[in-house]
């Protein structure tokens, strides 16, 4: 039996012929640009220690984001789509106001980029080899500024003070961990070498932040054609574009995993098409920019999986060729390392199943969980509609790994949007709360909420027969044996 793709009630051409929904969607969105240009303008750079007007101005997007969402579905269709390309644009534009606020993994992609259009593996040297000096921008490493005891400060709160080496020479970066080798595969480097060609080593965060915004606008015409296409709800596509995460994470951040979104989301679309082995090179390509997408694939091999199977794989394998060719086993990279920085190799970074389990067995249980869940996936999802398992698979692995970071939620939003399923929004908004506090109980307690919210929805979606099936299992299974 395959899940049915998600309910969704035929577009309404009844919807109240007034302005005031329209007038009412437009104001929201604006205030949404607005507020979203006085984070990244008045705010700085984000500062643990004084998470205050962070958070009001998070709570106060989010808020301003669901009554948008309420107003624009009162809009007939029509008009409805210009407003969703125009705000998505709007509020993407905002984002580009200032430089990184929360995050400075732009700068490693600058200086990887600036480091290969050198004739340079990225993955060859240090960021702080003193082999590298001469490429050095001044807004990326810049000259410390000395203290009365000999230490050194940095004057851009982005940066912070290290030493070249060997030399031990003072410098400031703008790098975070500058004294290991990249992380990334071998397609964001790609991306990052193709934006510094363009733009040259000066240009400082406003390129990768214009990348992310011309990204984010594809995914919302790709969203409103695809939704369109298949007769649901193309109002949808505001829930990518005018998301809060995606202004901040995708743009003002300019995070890489917008680029493997864009990619898995085109694989999904190409292989619900029948169009295996293009959806399967798009999917290799976006496992190579940043290998968690690989997490979007399962859903796509319910049907002649060994078309996606091998195309991704070749794909993947093309990409990494010159890298493997110039710096052999070094394309790993700083991965062997983050995974062990952020607690995946002793379990302790699996925030739950800290609750259920001890460390020592949490990523045993982790696997199990997430093979499960792959397994149901692959076996449940309808082949013509995927975007309801990718939705499942992606929103429960990040339940279960619970990241640190809240971007990597980004390649879950364009498949809430294609099934329609809002709730998942609490996935997101879980992990953002990782952001502003330390504390594992709160974190825990908001992974949990999430996780009640989804469950909830979930029970309500299967209306006052699919309830009575669920509290008789036997009759349900007698049910699925006659299908």
């Amino acid at each position: 039996m395959t899940l049915p793709a998600p309910h969704r009630s035929p577009l309404d051409s009844t919807v109240v012929p007034t302005v005031v929904p329209t007038v009412a969607a437009a104001v929201l969105a604006a205030a949404m640009a607005g507020l979203t240009a006085y984070s990244v303008i008045a705010l700085g750079y984000f500062d643990r220690a004084h998470p205050t007007a962070f958070i009001a101005c998070t709570v106060g997007l989010w808020a301003l984001f669901i009554l948008a969402i309420l107003a624009l579905r009162r809009m007939k269709t029509r008009p409805a789509i210009a407003l969703v390309l125009i705000g998505s644009a709007l509020i993407g534009g905002a984002a580009m106001a200032g430089p990184p606020n929360t995050s400075t993994d732009s700068a490693r992609y600058a200086w990887d980029g600036i480091v290969q259009n050198a004739g340079i593996s990225p993955y060859k040297y240090l960021p702080v080899a003193d082999a590298l000096a001469p490429l050095r921008p001044d807004w990326l490493f810049a000259a410390p500024l000395a203290n009365a005891d000999g230490s050194y400060r940095c004057a851009d709160p982005r940066a912070d003070p290290t030493f070249s080496l060997p030399s031990h020479e003072p410098l400031c970066s703008a790098l975070n961990r500058p004294k290991v080798p990249t992380i990334y595969p071998a397609a964001a480097e790609i991306f990052f070498a193709g934006v510094r060609l363009i733009t040259g080593p000066s240009a400082e965060y406003w390129p990768l932040q214009l990348t992310g915004l011309l990204m984010s606008l594809a995914i919302t015409a790709m969203l409103i054609v695809a939704l369109r296409r298949r007769n649901l709800d193309p109002r949808w596509a505001a829930l990518w574009g005018w998301s809060p995460i995606v202004a901040t994470e995708a743009i003002t951040n300019s995070h890489i995993d917008i680029l493997g979104t864009l990619l898995a989301l085109v694989a999904t679309l190409l292989v619900s098409r029948g169009l295996r082995f293009r959806g399967g090179i798009a999917l290799g390509a976006a496992i190579a920019v940043k290998l968690v997408p690989v997490i979007a694939a399962p859903a796509l091999l319910r049907r002649q999986p060994w078309k996606v199977i091998v195309a991704s794989i070749v794909a993947f394998a093309v990409l990494y060729v010159p890298y493997v060719i110039t710096t052999g086993i070094a394309v790993l990279g700083y991965l062997p390392g983050y995974l062990s920085e952020e607690g995946y190799n002793d379990g302790s970074r699996f925030a739950l199943l800290a609750l259920f389990v001890p460390a020592s067995a949490s990523l045993v249980v982790a696997a199990v969980l997430l093979l499960i869940t792959a397994i149901l996936v692959w076996w449940k999802t309808n082949p013509d509609a995927p975007w309801l398992g990718q939705l499942v698979m992606i929103g429960t692995t990040l339940l279960i790994v619970s990241p640190r970071y809240p971007w990597y939620a980004l390649l879950l939003v364009p498949f809430i949007a294609l099934s329609g399923r809002w709730e998942w929004f609490a996935v997101p908004l879980a992990l953002t709360v990782r952001l502003f506090t330390s504390n594992q109980g709160v974190y825990q307690a908001a992974i949990a909420a999430a996780i009640v919210v989804i469950i909830a929805m979930a029970l309500w979606r299967t209306g006052p027969d699919g309830r009575a099936r669920l509290r008789h299992p036997l009759a349900m299974l007698r049910g699925v044996s006659r299908t």
